[in-house]
């Protein structure tokens, strides 16, 4: 990870746990968790009693029990590390009053979408959600030549109009409410280079 990418890397991880604690929740699942960088901010900000990371990758796993091993050793832990997909309906992942999905939807296949709409959306339900994903309109910033990914690992990178179509419609589907936004310094006319969108449940 290059210095750019990095240092955007952290100001979207601080954004992020800002979100979620303006919405006032108390539970938080990380959908994806990695290494659990963003599970540690949570838990120094002192804001959440009770934070999941999901991760079905076994070596990130292991790196965030590394990474959070002060918090997970305690009599009684505030954090629970989960291995498992948030493609598939899993009754640990529901429940919660916030979760996160920080720069993974764009590893999924596209053709699986549909699938982590039913898991996350119909079958978690968590009242307030924050995604982010990169914004492909951004990419020339980055001296990315047209078509190129910013990761070998990312099935696609959406424009800005893609993710607030595709975004959009998962909220009217499930019941939700959509707002956008950015991260990063932002061009006036590609936006910034993460894009946000934070969906509130309509009960």
């Amino acid at each position: 990870m290059d210095t750019q990418t990095s240092a955007l890397h952290e100001v979207r991880l601080d954004h992020v746990v800002s979100l979620l604690a303006r919405s006032t929740a108390r539970s938080v699942i990380d959908l994806g968790c990695g290494s659990g960088a963003l599970l540690q901010r949570c838990l120094e900000s002192g804001a959440f009693d009770r934070l999941v990371g999901l991760e079905s990758s076994g070596v990130s796993l292991r790196n965030a029990r590394e990474r959070l091993a002060h918090w997970l050793e305690q009599p009684e832990p505030r954090v629970q590390l989960v291995r498992g997909s948030f493609q598939e309906p899993n009754a640990a992942c529901s429940g919660f009053d916030a979760a996160a999905m920080v720069e993974v939807i764009e590893h999924v296949p596209p053709r699986d979408l549909s699938t982590v709409e039913r898991a996350v959306f119909e079958y978690f339900r968590p009242s307030f959600l924050v995604m982010t994903t990169p914004n492909r309109d951004y990419n020339p910033l980055f001296g990315l030549a047209p078509g190129e990914l910013r990761d070998p690992d990312h099935r696609f990178e959406w424009s800005q109009a893609r993710f607030r179509q595709w975004a959009s419609g998962v909220a009217k589907r499930n019941g939700y409410r959509v707002r956008f936004g950015g991260i990063g310094e932002a061009d006036p006319e590609l936006g910034s280079p993460s894009q946000l969108a934070c969906f509130e449940r309509i009960d």
